[in-house]
């Protein structure tokens, strides 16, 4: 426990101590430095405060800030669908419901605690939490993502994300029947500022582009394929709710009460295409959908118009 003692400025006179403490502790949440203060982390002139406190001058605050958690992610022996495999890179086909990498309260059964057991050579450039993870899509998302052995691979797949010459590819099943064959959603995207676990198209978010054509068109739903321009978290299933096709089962940012018994959106990484860091040769992979969104288009195709 590292302790911390610091006398309050003039200047804050009034102010929260909460709010005065992520000043100070710039790289701490709001939440976090709350969760210190309820458990009696932080002490001022002595005595015990809440959130609320407001400050006076010359307060003498003592803060202790609990040691960092060493994280060491765990190798599990945990079936993998490999659909390629060199001493650089790794082609994997994720299954819905599972992680890309851990993340607080979820360590294990992600696709990085599968990989560690499989590989024992990872790249570094992200850590122990997520090493050789290049890209990621979401838990009930299913399909294809291409893993870095090296940190010399990673650099290299890295810059074909960011100059957007990367091929990413996905299937998704929309709501309602789009009237158009094909079009482009460019909307920027933000983390929700009331709901911090969606994103939303906010004005002066980061840029998100993604181009979309219609394969299928059934009773009330289409099938679209959707290729990313950027890559943003969520992206197309908020690009597609925006235009009022949110994806179907998508009960995040689609319709609450869902007519088909899933698990997840029905969103499947179908294809990806890259430059292969050392053989400099164009590789480009396909993966079937999953039996459920395979089994679901079958029993649509079957629905009168």
């Amino acid at each position: 426990m590292e302790e911390t003692i610091f006398v309050v400025d003039e200047n804050f006179e009034g102010e929260r101590v909460d709010k005065y403490l992520t000043q100070v502790f710039k790289d701490k949440s709001r939440s976090y430095l709350q969760g210190l203060i309820e458990k009696g982390n932080v002490i001022i002139n002595g005595k015990d405060i809440k959130s609320n406190y407001k400050l006076r001058s010359y307060d003498e605050i003592k803060i202790s800030l609990p040691e960092p958690l060493k994280l060491k992610v765990e190798p599990e022996n945990i079936e993998l669908d490999i659909i390629y495999e060199d001493k650089d890179v790794i082609v994997v086909n994720k299954p819905q419901g599972m992680v890309v990498h851990p993340a607080p309260g979820n360590y294990n059964g992600t696709l990085v605690n599968a990989l560690l057991y499989h590989c024992k050579d990872l790249s570094t450039i992200n850590g122990v939490i997520r090493p050789g993870i290049v890209h990621r899509i979401d838990k009930d998302t299913t399909g294809i993502l291409v893993v870095a052995k090296n940190d010399k691979a990673h650099i290299f797949l890295s810059e074909q994300l960011k100059n957007h010459s990367m091929k990413r590819e996905y299937y998704a099943l929309a709501e309602g029947r789009l009237k158009e064959d094909r079009g482009m959603i460019d909307r920027p995207l933000a983390r929700d500022k009331k709901d911090r676990i969606k994103i939303s198209i906010v004005e002066g978010g980061r840029r998100a582009v993604t181009h979309y054509e219609v394969i299928e068109r059934f009773k009330s739903t289409t099938l679209v394929r959707c290729v990313l321009e950027t890559g943003r978290t969520h992206q197309i299933r908020v690009h597609m709710a925006s235009i009022g096709h949110p994806l179907v089962g998508d009960s995040l940012y689609g319709f609450k009460k869902q007519k088909y018994k899933l698990d997840g959106q029905t969103l499947h990484a179908k294809t990806l295409g890259f430059i292969h860091p050392t053989k400099n040769e164009y590789m480009e992979f396909t993966s079937e959908l999953p039996l459920y969104f395979s089994e679901l288009l079958d029993k649509l195709r079957n629905e009168v118009v």
